[in-house]
């Protein structure tokens, strides 16, 4: 949940991850709390993640692609 009035944006990556800017409160699938540690956050839209829901870059090697 946001704490300030500052709007959260999401920009996808080309080829890459989610870029998510501002206050935002993640989950995970059973619904438990996940810390971003960062006001700007690069989730994972590859699968491949080590890391996920965060991006580690493992995109690059797969050759990970977006129609857009």
């Amino acid at each position: 949940m946001t704490t300030h009035d500052e709007p959260v944006s999401i920009t996808p990556c080309p080829d890459g991850p989610l870029l998510v800017r501002g206050e935002i409160e993640l989950r995970s699938a059973d619904g438990t709390l996940i810390d971003p540690h960062r006001h700007t956050v690069a989730l994972c839209r590859c699968g491949l993640s080590s890391i996920k829901p965060f991006c580690d870059g493992a995109h690059k090697t797969a050759g990970f692609r977006t129609e857009a």
